[in-house]
């Protein structure tokens, strides 16, 4: 069996997103919820990076355009924030993309905008 990557970590971001998610509950828009996420991660001195952008290489040349993590947390871990009625296979997509360019190795989609908090782990 193996061990799960920063499991103390995401138990972390996760708590703070249950916090968010109880108080503001569904139904905001994205940007509602990364702002709470924001409080939280400073009141509970939770290192973070917001939109951090990242390069996409291709062969020898930087593209022009690049890709913005919603969240960098613990210099390690990307968290993607929805607020959509289920998360989508798009979006784990999307999340596997982000880890190659970034070097990274967990990603977190957490969704808002079910009755229930959702949340899913991407490993690369």
């Amino acid at each position: 069996m193996s061990s799960i990557i920063y499991k103390n970590e995401c138990y972390q971001i996760i708590g703070k997103c249950m916090d968010v998610h109880r108080n503001l509950g569904s139904g905001f828009s994205e940007i509602v919820y990364k702002d709470a996420l924001e409080y939280e991660f400073k009141t509970g001195n939770i290192p973070y990076k917001r939109e951090k952008v990242y390069e996409v290489i291709y062969k020898d040349i930087v593209l022009p355009h690049c890709f913005y993590a919603d969240f960098v947390v613990f210099d390690k871990i990307i968290l993607e924030i929805k607020g959509v009625s289920e998360i989508k296979e798009e979006f784990i997509a999307h999340s596997l993309n982000y880890l190659k360019v970034s070097n990274n190795k967990l990603a977190l989609i957490v969704n808002f905008g079910e009755l229930k908090l959702n949340y899913k782990r991407i490993v690369y």
